[in-house]
């Protein structure tokens, strides 16, 4: 039975996000042999987020994976992009903390979504105090690169210095 509904979560996989149709009918499938799978909520969740942009639908799909697992690390950014979509930032606070705890979690990525969120604040500078943080926890170049993109748009919404005039003197 396990194999059955991995051939069908493969499948779901594969398809999204090319081919909704192919991976909802494989998703369906597979949680129609288990409903508490987590791999096959969380792409259904991320189906209704990023597809149909439905995000209380989605966080139903999320909140119920975690429910099998709060292990499942793989969820967390997915669940915290849904949050902060959908402007829950006292929940995305709680959530971010608590993923950062769950061992195997990408550090990285869950403190760039820290920042993210301080962004959304309007706290830019500390926004890329989380960022640095992000990048003592980055062990992949591409990634680093990434968090650079960040900061760079991060610094450019800092309001602008004025410059002072010298007053000048006449003799």
């Amino acid at each position: 039975m396990e194999n059955l509904i991995n051939n069908y979560l493969f499948k779901a996989l594969d398809a999204y996000p090319y081919n909704l149709e192919e991976a909802i009918e494989a998703l369906n499938y597979a949680l129609s042999y288990d409903d508490k799978n987590t791999e096959a909520l969380c792409l259904m969740g991320r189906i209704y987020a990023e597809t149909l942009k439905d995000y209380e639908k989605a966080k139903e799909y999320y909140v119920a994976a975690l429910a099998e697992n709060v292990n499942a690390f793989n969820i967390y950014p997915f669940y915290i992009d849904v949050l902060l979509w959908n402007e829950d930032f006292d929940e995305v606070t709680k959530l971010i903390d608590f993923a950062l705890t769950v061992k195997g979690s990408d550090k990285a990525v869950l403190y760039l979504k820290k920042a993210i969120l301080h962004e959304h604040k309007g706290k830019y500078k500390k926004a890329l105090e989380v960022i640095k943080i992000a990048k003592k926890h980055t062990y992949d170049f591409s990634f680093m690169s990434d968090l650079d993109c960040n900061k760079d748009r991060i610094k450019g919404k800092l309001p602008k210095k004025k410059k002072k005039k010298k007053a000048s003197t006449k003799s």
